[in-house]
């Protein structure tokens, strides 16, 4: 099934066309009006989608060389996500599926993240550790787990099969994205400051300042928390008491990251180690290695994924990365999500009962709890 998906959740307005795991075209526009106010701002993000919302998906369209005639279903993000933002994407597709007679699948957008290893490119496939193959060839069995990391959400999911989902470990306050955004402000970088802070880290001694580990001798709780280590990390910084040098602020910005990432496999090392193994397997023989899928903006980080890689070798967890280019929020992982959702019929039955969801969780059914819009 040929799927046009649509994606405004935050401060990407994004379009995408997918065929099955196939991704035929995926094309966005980042909003940079944002950098100024150090954050999202809801009303600026919801403007920008307006003026990009036709254009973006207009050029989804021409990319996959096809028209609402090769076009089978529209997908579309309904949360979670800023509500506002959420209901540009909402309007879109409704008005395209009611104006040529399609039928609408909405889509959770921690789904569409958790999916995102499962991508194929239609000509030239994404460098990730199922190259080519798709979800008919990975060799992937259900149940898996799933860790999704982002600038709002970092989670660990059972993925019992697609489409029911249990939330394992989750953070009680800022998401590990989120944290490194605001850990970057802190050093001077300008919003979103993550992947500056990531540079940084490259060049820098993680040894160099103390900081202390979040959730110490706690990770059994299946709790991540970041709050504590922002906090530290600023009183860190306020104690130095004078102008850092491009080496201290490197340092700094390695030592952040380090605890950051070593307290994320922590307590994914705590939470996934009691869980059944033969719950957790690859495929049908007993050797074979327990799968993770692993999505969300901040698996972008390479050193990140060194870390995660380093996980999987000591708990025999063969990892599987979201496609660089579809860390980030993208239509194409929605498209993704929603051609399994497809596959089982799970289509919207009313179109006006289609609503925002803000704070939908992922482990609260596959159809969403929809209302009227008030």
């Amino acid at each position: 099934m040929r799927i046009l998906a649509i994606e405004t959740s935050c401060d990407e307005t994004a379009a995408a066309v997918v065929e099955d795991t196939t991704i035929l075209s995926s094309v966005k526009f980042t909003q940079t009006s944002h950098a100024e106010f150090g954050g999202v701002v809801p009303s600026l993000a919801k403007r920008d989608h307006e003026a990009r919302i036709d254009e973006i998906v207009n050029s989804a369209m021409l990319k996959a060389q096809c028209s609402m005639l090769n076009i089978d279903a529209i997908a579309v993000t309904v949360g979670p996500g800023l509500a506002i933002a959420l209901e540009v994407g909402i309007k879109k597709a409704k008005e395209l599926a009611n104006r040529h007679n399609k039928p609408l699948i909405a889509v959770n957008h921690i789904e569409g993240h958790l999916l995102s290893p499962l991508a194929t490119l239609d000509t030239s496939p994404y460098p990730s550790p199922i190259i080519g193959e798709g979800i008919k060839g990975r060799g992937i069995n259900f149940p898996a787990m799933g860790l999704v990391v982002s600038g709002g959400h970092t989670e660990l999911i059972l993925i019992e099969e697609i489409g029911k989902y249990k939330i394992i470990a989750e953070t009680i306050d800022d998401a590990l994205g989120e944290a490194l955004d605001k850990a970057a402000r802190i050093l001077g970088f300008p919003y979103p400051g993550g992947a500056l802070l990531e540079k940084a880290a490259a060049l820098g001694n993680p040894k160099k300042y103390l900081l202390p580990l979040p959730m110490a001798g706690k990770e059994d709780q299946n709790q991540f928390s970041y709050s504590g280590l922002k906090s530290a990390f600023g009183r860190l910084i306020s104690a130095q008491k004078k102008v850092l040098s491009t080496q201290e602020i490197n340092d700094l910005a390695a030592a952040f990251q380090n605890r950051a990432f070593e307290h994320l496999t922590r307590v994914v090392t705590k939470s996934i180690t009691p869980l059944p193994p033969l719950n957790l397997r690859g495929g049908g023989e007993s050797n074979e290695p327990r799968v993770i899928l692993v999505g969300g903006g901040v698996i972008a980080n390479q050193e990140l994924r060194r870390h995660l890689n380093k996980l999987g070798e000591e708990l025999n967890l063969k990892v599987y990365f979201a496609p660089t280019e579809l860390t980030g929020d993208n239509a194409a992982m929605i498209g993704i999500a929603a051609s399994f959702k497809a596959e089982k019929k799970q289509f919207v039955k009313d179109f006006d009962n289609i609503d925002r969801l803000p704070r939908w969780r992922i482990d609260q059914g596959i159809t969403p709890p929809f209302r009227h819009p008030s």
